[in-house]
């Protein structure tokens, strides 16, 4: 708990055996939810999830990055969370910095913060692939010229959220890919949330989670197709719906009364 508000980790996976346990005891001290949603791992992720002693929910099959992250945050907001961090279990990201974000959330000063991998140059050093290092630089700066923000980055994966954000973007309206996470941020600006960095190293690694040659590509087409959306919208051409206020939000009221009693005597459920 950070200034009296209940903070919650989310932690969207996918055969993340390998990595889980590292990732959940470099949580710092201030959590007071830990949440994972096992995209119907094909290890023991889910298992060892619940033995570390984290609220664990299983999706009945594989939907994807996005439609993991609906999940993550309609929980966290149900188990009560002000704050939400997403954290990816495979500690490509520095956990201990969680504090840091939320507190930065908790101050009143940013509604999103974003653990930049840019900010001290030191994606590269991490063992970002070059290509990557590009299309982040070129996306980038794409988005700041059309969107009107000047962030170091829109594609990082650790990110912090105040319940409000959450409860006000349209999520539902966005991709079950991983371009969910740029839509999001584009969302926020639409809205006019405000968005914080801290600058966050991140290492790449055998057993880290990264997409590959061609699903980059189709993650860059989406970036660009985000873009343009945003600006037909705001600027009238067109409606869209994850841009607009009556947009399908998540809401908190998703199980049936007796799916939520085994929830909360087993902590753990397929979906």
């Amino acid at each position: 708990m950070i200034d009296g508000k209940r903070i919650a980790v989310v932690m969207p996976a996918y055969n993340a055996e390998k990595t889980l346990e590292k990732t959940v005891r470099a949580l710092p001290g201030t959590v007071d939810i830990k949440i994972l949603v096992d995209d119907s791992s094909k290890d023991n992720t889910a298992v060892l999830s619940e033995k570390l002693g984290v609220l664990t929910f299983i999706h009945d099959k594989n939907y994807g990055y996005g439609r993991n992250q609906q999940t993550c945050y309609r929980e966290a907001l149900n188990a009560g969370a002000d704050i939400v961090v997403m954290v990816h279990p495979d500690y490509q990201y520095t956990p201990s910095l969680v504090s840091a974000m939320a507190s930065m959330v908790a101050s009143g000063v940013y509604d999103v913060v974003l653990g930049s991998r840019i900010l001290g140059g030191g994606a590269l050093k991490g063992g970002m692939p070059l290509y990557k290092y590009i299309a982040n630089r070129l996306l980038t700066a794409f988005q700041n010229v059309f969107l009107g923000a000047k962030l170091s980055e829109y594609h990082t994966g650790f990110r912090a959220f105040s319940s409000e954000v959450l409860q006000t973007l349209p999520l539902l309206e966005n991709s079950d890919d991983f371009v969910f996470d740029n839509q999001m941020l584009a969302q926020s600006v639409m809205f006019g949330f405000r968005i914080g960095e801290i600058s966050c190293p991140t290492s790449y690694f055998e057993e880290a989670s990264s997409i590959n040659f061609r699903r980059s590509v189709k993650y860059g087409i989406g970036v660009l197709t985000t873009t343009a959306r945003f600006v037909a919208h705001r600027a009238g051409i067109a409606k869209f719906p994850l841009f607009d206020k009556t947009g399908r939000k998540v809401v908190l009221k998703y199980y049936s009364t007796i799916t939520r009693r085994l929830l909360v005597t087993n902590h753990r459920t397929r979906l």
